[in-house]
């Protein structure tokens, strides 16, 4: 039985096949058609919770998409009969939006329980155009308890889609437990990576030398990934787990600290933190305090619910900090603490949590307060898909999930990731092009990601001087535009087309990407407007509703301006030149009558 949600309180029931629990629901109406419908279970005694499902109908009326924070490319509506995603503290986000082609919200629900796993469905039902939504609970096994309560927030205002998602963010962050951490500047400002230009065959004097090319292109952190703790090549992780450096490829790992610090780049280094390898040395000591062995990988995933393993991991750490003077932790691979129906838990005594995910939170957020002690301005980066509402408050940095070579990718990824990330560091994946492709195809890699922070990962060195400049200019645009790129109102188009244009507005000026062919709207009262072409066109069409005369100076995909003239600008449509991954400037110099 469903009930729909029309002009009046959302209906919501409990459905669960067990007599031991108790249910309720309570609707509080915080605004027009803003509802939170808070959750309540009660047992006389501690017991195993069983599987619950709070659903919920909606008609299928203006509606042609979905997003969510597991999407990636493909916005298309889901069905009832599917699985929908799940969610918990380190995958996804408990958050789903239905929405119009105009973008407005037609219904956006997210899930106060962001800790534990959750699966979250809005399946469209064949038989009667409406859509099936749901919130599980339990299906992932929980530890014994005799209450449980959380809220659903139920949001089917006319506005735009990504102020709906905005609110749910900025509600996330007034429950308790969830206040984001602080964002250092640093983590706002380009990066260097490792990762796809060294992968594990790094050494001390290889990344010294990048820095210096990186440091003079406006890169102010280095990020040193898998590699620095052993001579094994073969990307899998046999000798994960005790991290001391290997001397064959850093041999002196206090003195390359204190060089790069000297050119006046901070430090981060990769920390794969669940896994330890079984050619490590502490395999022993923890051999019986795993959540399971991966045999592909050669390696155990560690229980986190030992003490002693969520204080060994956290003592490397703050080695790490104190001894070699880092500056952050790029820790990886945390979505790997979960239980699995196969897995062979540890045998060993001791554990003093039942849950899983309420370790993993002990953990990490003890790493964050623990290393932030040591220094306050700390750099902790996890990767999508652990990007949800708890983990803004174990780091400061999400980075978009790989996707190397991929410039369209990396788009839709860093831009899902600014959805939800309210002023968490938004990073995108590591560029990287070839150097023998048209040095417009390779700017397509920093146009794309134009509203998150570049990370570079090529051999700088080996590019070419032309493709220098086109670094330089791209990476000096970000820094110069920083404020308005990451700090301003950010409004990214049609997630379902792969944000085909995308536009942040701060003070008086407002930077528009266009990713497709399609008419540029210059609708506000800026004084400067800023075009990035991300398509191959050399005009593009803008409809003005801001009169006046303007400078008009457009650069190549390299900085070199081309084009200098002044424009009388008359409101209706124009076509302006451009260069093919290149920009347009126009600034305003007069007001028209």
């Amino acid at each position: 039985m469903k009930t729909l949600i029309n002009n009046t309180y959302p209906t919501v029931t409990i459905v669960s096949n067990s007599p031991l629990f108790d249910s309720s629901t309570e609707i509080e109406t915080i605004a027009e058609h803003v509802y939170l419908v808070h959750i309540r279970l009660k047992a006389i005694q501690k017991e195993y919770p069983p599987v619950c499902r709070i659903e919920w109908a909606f008609p299928a009326v203006d509606v042609h998409s979905l997003w969510h924070p597991g999407t990636d490319r493909n916005k298309a509506f889901q069905v009832d009969w599917g699985d929908g995603f799940q969610s918990k503290s380190t995958s996804l986000a408990p958050v789903a939006s239905l929405y119009n082609l105009d973008g407005r919200n037609r219904m956006t629900f997210a899930f106060s329980d962001a800790l534990n796993n959750v699966s979250i469905k809005a399946g469209i039902h064949e038989e009667d155009s409406t859509f099936l939504c749901s919130v599980t609970l339990f299906e992932e096994a929980m530890p014994k308890l005799d209450h449980y309560e959380a809220t659903l927030r139920i949001d089917r205002r006319d506005i735009s889609y990504y102020k709906a998602l905005e609110e749910v963010t900025e509600w996330w962050e007034t429950l308790p437990g969830y206040k984001p951490a602080e964002v250092p500047e640093v983590a706002l400002r380009p990066m260097y990576s490792t990762w796809y230009s060294y992968h594990q065959d790094l050494t001390a004097a290889k990344l010294e030398e990048q820095c210096k090319f990186a440091k003079e292109l406006g890169c102010d952190t280095m990020i040193v990934d898998d590699g620095w703790q052993t001579d094994d090549n073969n990307r899998r992780y046999a000798f994960t787990g005790d991290w001391e450096v290997y001397s064959g490829k850093i041999p002196d790992m206090i003195a390359h600290v204190d060089t790069v610090h000297r050119m006046g780049m901070k430090y981060i280094l990769w920390y794969s933190v669940p896994f330890v390898g079984k050619c490590s040395k502490i395999w022993s000591q923890f051999e019986n305090k795993l959540l399971r062995v991966d045999e592909q990988l050669n390696a155990g995933v560690l229980d986190p619910r030992y003490p002693d393993v969520r204080e060994y991991l956290i003592h490397t750490y703050e080695q790490a900090v104190t001894r070699w003077d880092i500056d952050g932790l790029k820790l990886d691979f945390v979505d790997s603490f979960r239980l699995s129906p196969d897995q062979k838990a540890g045998t060993a005594q001791g554990r003093d949590y039942e849950s899983v995910p309420e370790a993993v939170d002990r953990l990490l957020s003890d790493v964050m307060e623990q290393l932030r002690a040591i220094k306050p301005d700390i750099l902790i980066e996890f990767r999508q898909t652990y990007i949800g509402p708890l983990m803004r408050k174990y780091g400061n940095m999400f980075r978009a999930n790989d996707c190397p070579n991929d410039s369209i990718q990396n788009r839709v990824r860093t831009l899902d990731l600014r959805l939800l990330s309210g002023n968490t560091a938004v990073h995108s994946d590591m560029i990287m092009f070839n150097p023998q492709e048209p040095i417009e195809s390779a700017a397509m890699q920093l146009i794309n990601i134009l509203f998150s922070v570049p990370q570079i990962s090529v051999r700088l060195d080996e590019i070419g001087e032309v493709y220098t400049q086109m670094l330089r200019f791209w990476l000096s645009f970000c820094k110069e535009h920083s404020s308005v790129l990451l700090k301003g109102k950010l409004t990214p188009k049609q997630p379902e087309l792969l944000y085909p244009l995308v536009s942040a507005q701060s003070g008086g000026t407002e930077i528009v990407g266009v990713y497709a062919n399609m008419v540029v709207p210059m609708e506000g009262t800026c004084d400067r407007f800023i075009v990035a072409n991300g398509t191959y066109n050399d005009h593009i069409i803008l409809r003005c509703r801001h009169q006046g005369r303007y400078d008009l100076t457009v650069k190549n995909c390299c900085g070199q301006v081309v084009l200098s003239r002044q424009v009388e600008l008359q409101d209706g449509l124009h076509e302006l030149p451009i260069a093919r991954a290149g920009v347009l400037i126009l600034q305003r110099i007069d007001q028209s009558a």
